[in-house]
């Protein structure tokens, strides 16, 4: 929702829709589910927004949480953790690797479910990277891919994966002993201000070089590099931290618009199906590379999973599970996956 779309309806739909997401949380929160900030708004928003009630986001809303997001994830990368997260750096780009083999095999898988001729490869390629989710539309659209399709895979993929992996960890009972770093001169004000503009300032530099996702990568370098520099000015207070997951709840429910339901049902059942098998797959997978390394399976199925940066951050952060392992396993496969994106498409599209 741009400057020029904050008609007083616009306003009132943005302010209905945080209350819902808020109330939707508090009652997650009493009903003891995982992530109860980001969960809640997200289901909520989206039940609601598929029945037609006209909720509404805002691209600055999203911007907000994904700049809080990476300000706190880059606190946990004290000195000591960030070499330990450097001493990771290979088994990061395998995860990378492993990324692009489970993209390339979901998109496979979703050529082969539709019917001959109803999807093109580009569209099934760019619809099963596991990438940046505007970021592959962003391309689909270039390059004349059915961008409602694209779209609409990532939607669901992104949040089954939200839904899936933190109720299955609540269900086995999973939760890590990996607490946000003690903070040694705990919230200050005037610190907070100092942190929140100098990683503000971060995510506006990468806005301007129209670098992607800039919000959470260029926040959370600023944050990363002053905390393995040893400086801290201030701790996160946790109503912001909860403020961040909200806002970035409602903005993948209210993706989930009424049109959505309409788009190629059994095209969505194969997204569905397929994202579901990556799960499973990326915890044998997983499984093997903690056996290998000694790391704890439920913190390396939350990086190698088919989730998105942020989701998947948080879900280590409120889990208390390695979040700098998680967050640089995601950095990394995300770069990667970009910067071979266009070489694997074209490729793909002379195979197919």
């Amino acid at each position: 929702m741009s400057a020029k779309n904050l008609t007083p309806k616009a306003i009132l739909r943005l302010i209905a829709t945080l209350a819902i997401a808020w109330l939707a949380a508090l009652l997650c929160v009493r009903l003891k589910t995982p992530l109860p900030w980001m969960i809640g708004p997200l289901l909520a928003t989206a039940t609601l927004t598929m029945a037609g009630v006209p909720l509404r986001s805002s691209r600055r809303l999203r911007n907000g949480g994904q700049w809080i997001v990476g300000t706190v994830l880059g606190l946990y990368f004290t000195p000591a953790v960030a070499l330990q997260a450097l001493e990771l750096a290979p088994w990061m780009l395998l995860g990378a690797a492993w990324a692009l083999l489970m993209g390339h095999l979901f998109g496979r898988w979703l050529l082969w479910s539709q019917p001959p001729g109803s999807v093109d490869a580009t569209t099934a390629y760019f619809a099963s990277v596991i990438g940046g989710a505007s970021e592959m539309a962003a391309f689909a659209e270039r390059v004349g891919a059915r961008v409602d399709l694209v779209a609409a895979a990532h939607s669901l993929r992104v949040m089954l994966v939200v839904i899936v992996i933190p109720f299955g960890y609540q269900g086995l009972g999973l939760h890590g002993h990996d607490p946000a770093p003690v903070s040694v001169v705990g919230v200050q004000p005037t610190g907070l201000a100092m942190l929140l503009a100098a990683t503000a300032a971060g995510a506006l530099v990468m806005q301007a070089l129209r670098q992607p996702n800039p919000w959470v990568l260029g926040s959370l370098l600023v944050s990363l590099g002053l905390s393995a520099s040893g400086i801290e000015w201030t701790a996160m207070p946790g109503w912001l931290s909860a403020a961040a997951q909200l806002s970035i709840g409602i903005a993948l429910g209210t993706r989930f618009t009424p049109a959505f339901l309409h788009t190629a049902p059994r095209w969505l059942l194969a997204v569905a199906v397929g994202t579901l098998a990556m799960i499973a797959a990326s915890a044998g997978y997983s499984w093997l590379v903690a056996q290998a390394t000694g790391l704890v399976p439920a913190s390396v199925l939350l990086g190698n999973s088919p989730g998105g940066i942020a989701e998947m951050c948080i879900t280590a952060k409120v889990l208390e599970l390695g979040v700098p392992l998680v967050t640089g396993f995601h950095v990394v496969r995300y770069l990667i996956v970009l910067v071979l994106t266009g070489p694997i498409w074209r490729r793909w599209v002379q195979q197919a």
